[in-house]
């Protein structure tokens, strides 16, 4: 259980989810072939897991100051030693970097094989200096995040354009970076929200979040209109794309369960002042992001079945 908390294991089902969502829920329904084997689709998911583990475990050995402070559970020295954390974070970045090397020779892109090597080397930089750099820590990690979504369409759409399915492979790769950017989105705004809750911790280590730099109360009137702004582009996205084409379902839930909890989120951000109050703003924008990835496959299923 220790283990299971360490690697944060509800975020690492979230992007399991999210990627067979967009395999099996968008991709596998669009009549096309895969550049993945279901198999190599496995391989790509648990490549994935481990570096994002391998980044959940860096980070909290960084933090156990931080967590400390803001009466969080400090798992690595109390459950975990230090020791076995690290060991655990070099074993789970072997096995994601052998894994994506293994899957860029596959698809005969081994320069791929390189990311894999740049997200690790990020997530340690991450833990160990960005984050405490004016926003630049919020940005990798909405980065990552959004990356997390494309790698989707680099491995399995991208070995089998040609100019034959150019023009087709090009829309579904477009639709795929445009819910990148959603989740790009969300969670640059759920780290400023988390910078918000553990403000109190961040300062006593001499962080440079944007909480610190503006204060509280400032940091929340920039997060609100921030997004504000999202939820107005999500509607024109909306309406230009799901309504005027006659996609009703797709319209109704994305208003129910996306459009109206970041209007929710906006109120409450107007009275938010503790670390409790941006705790809860933080899961509701984690399960608008779920709502935001299940749309794919509503959306896909809306247009196939023209219902």
């Amino acid at each position: 259980m220790a283990f299971l908390k360490l690697i944060r294991f509800q975020n690492l089902l979230l992007l399991i989810f999210m990627q067979l969502l967009f395999r099996y829920g968008f991709l596998n329904l669009q009549n096309i072939s895969l550049a993945l084997t279901d198999l190599q689709f496995v391989i790509l998911i648990l490549t994935t897991v481990c570096i994002a583990a391998a980044g959940y475990i860096i980070n909290n050995i960084f933090d156990k100051e931080t967590d400390s402070i803001n009466r969080k559970n400090v798992i690595v020295g109390n459950e975990i030693s230090e020791a076995m954390a690290y060991n655990l974070y070099i074993a789970l970045n072997v096995l994601g970097v052998g894994g994506g090397f293994y899957l860029s020779n596959v698809i005969e892109k081994p320069g791929f094989a390189l990311l894999f090597i740049i997200v690790s080397g990020l997530l340690y930089l991450y833990a160990s200096s960005l984050k405490q750099s004016l926003l630049i820590g919020n940005i990798i990690v909405a980065a990552l995040t959004a990356l997390s979504v494309i790698i989707v369409g680099l491995f399995d759409l991208l070995p089998m354009v040609s100019p034959e399915t150019q023009v087709h492979l090009g829309i579904l790769f477009k639709i795929i970076l445009d819910y990148a950017m959603f989740a790009f989105l969300i969670n640059f705004i759920r780290e400023i929200i988390k910078d918000l809750e553990d403000v109190k911790g961040d300062y006593n280590l001499g962080m440079n979040t944007l909480p610190i730099a503006l204060g509280v109360a400032r940091t929340s009137k920039i997060v609100l209109a921030v997004t504000a702004l999202i939820t107005m582009y999500l509607l024109y996205y909306i309406y230009t794309y799901y309504f005027n084409n006659n996609l009703y379902i797709s319209t109704l839930y994305s208003l129910l369960m996306i459009i109206a909890p970041l209007l929710f989120i906006c109120i409450k951000l107007t009275s938010a002042k503790n670390s409790g109050n941006f705790k809860t703003l933080s899961l509701l924008l984690k399960l608008v992001m779920l709502s935001g990835i299940i749309s794919v496959c509503v959306n896909t299923l809306n247009i196939l079945y023209n219902v």
